[in-house]
């Protein structure tokens, strides 16, 4: 049962709680970094939120750059553009602040500026990952939304058109130095983002639950990741302003990352092709696919499914697990809908016509290899069709 050698590993340090944007200077010492790059997106940078970090960093006299044109799903052009300024300034670390895309290009940067080639070359799948070089700038990380879990993960991924795919860029040295959890940075997200994002933490837990890959530790951070976003994603999405809500979220989205270090499942697969060629939010995609996923993974994930049935409150006792099991792709469903996300890939500007082109790069995709049940790209297009 135990021939596997699975390595464990949590070393990421997170400053959490409110106003924890304030220990910023501090972290900055502690790390070494002088100089940092701020990486956010122009949506971010027209509120309170970049301001409130370039304040920190102005009244503690720390000199520093900021890069505010990082798009919702992120691009070759931020990485390369924001590259060129960082090296020119004489930068030597960087603050990812906002959602995933911000975090992902805040590591891209720390990896191509020591690198001389394409960005295309760091593509993990592809060899990338001993080209990047032994000693990158720290990173810091300043989470704004509560889905991703960027913040305490080693990878990056970027969409390189010319290769018409997003590409993941993993090395060590890019987990962020630090990780600040400031619940107040979140109020300001709108609702519709505030329940893709809150979903796209539930998928990486309840993927990496589910994903055949021994590593209880994980396991159990998964499992109580979920019943965190069924207990406040709800709340959240209903009153930005709840700081229990915002909070639990951020520590949901957290454990999630930490969860998928197992790996995740065939919902991811199906959502990247779905940001590249229809421009989704992540979270947004995994949420439209993921019902799908659940219900062509029941038979071999009946027990993980029925025990997410049980942390929805429903009484399973008198339940075969395969009754539970099936309640538990029907919760999963319900939570969708009473967020407000409209359910049906037809509905947010997918083309039947496209669906096989989805499958094909789904099938690319390497998210799906550790899926509990193997999946054909037959598999996959069958799923979106079921989803759309």
């Amino acid at each position: 049962m135990f021939e596997n050698i699975t390595t464990f590993n949590f070393p990421t340090r997170i400053v959490f709680g409110c106003g924890a944007v304030r220990q910023l200077p501090a972290c900055l010492a502690e790390t070494g970094i002088h100089k940092p790059m701020i990486l956010t997106d122009p949506g971010l940078s027209a509120t309170p939120v970049l301001s409130a970090v370039t304040g920190v960093l102005t009244d503690a006299g720390i000199p520093h750059e900021v890069f505010s044109e990082v798009h919702g799903n992120p691009i070759e052009d931020d990485v390369v553009q924001s590259v060129a300024r960082y090296r020119a300034a004489g930068c030597d670390g960087a603050i990812g602040l906002g959602g995933g895309s911000a975090l992902d290009v805040s590591k891209a940067v720390v990896a191509m500026a020591r690198h001389e080639g394409d960005i295309a070359d760091l593509d993990a799948f592809n060899g990338g990952v001993a080209r990047i070089a032994p000693r990158l700038d720290p990173i810091i990380a300043i989470p704004t939304t509560a889905g991703t879990g960027s913040e305490v993960g080693r990878s990056a991924v970027i969409t390189v058109r010319k290769l018409g795919k997003k590409i993941f860029i993993f090395h060590p040295q890019l987990l962020p130095a630090r990780a600040i959890l400031d619940p107040e940075l979140t109020v300001g997200l709108p609702p519709a983002l505030t329940a893709a994002t809150g979903m796209d933490a539930f998928t990486h837990c309840l993927e990496s639950y589910t994903c055949p890959v021994f590593h209880p530790i994980c396991d159990a951070i998964a499992i109580y990741g979920m019943e965190l976003v069924i207990r406040y994603l709800e709340r959240a999405t209903r009153d930005g302003a709840d700081i229990e809500a915002r909070g639990n979220m951020q520590v949901a989205a957290t454990m999630g990352a930490i969860a998928f270090q197992k790996d995740l499942g065939a919902a991811h697969s199906l959502a990247h092709p779905l940001s590249t060629e229809f421009g989704l939010n992540h979270g947004l995609a995994n949420a439209l696919v993921l019902p799908s996923v659940m219900r062509f993974n029941i038979e071999p994930a009946a027990s993980h499914y029925a025990r997410l049935a049980g942390l929805f409150s429903v009484e399973t006792r008198r339940m075969s697990e395969a009754e539970a099991a099936a309640r538990a792709v029907e919760e999963v469903e319900a939570l969708i809908d009473r967020l407000g996300i409209q359910r049906g890939l037809r509905n947010h500007k997918v083309t039947r016509e496209g669906l096989t082109t989805l499958a094909r790069k789904a099938f690319d995709d390497p998210c799906h290899k550790t899926n509990i049940r193997a999946c054909t790209e037959d598999d996959l297009l069958k799923m979106y069709e079921a989803s759309w």
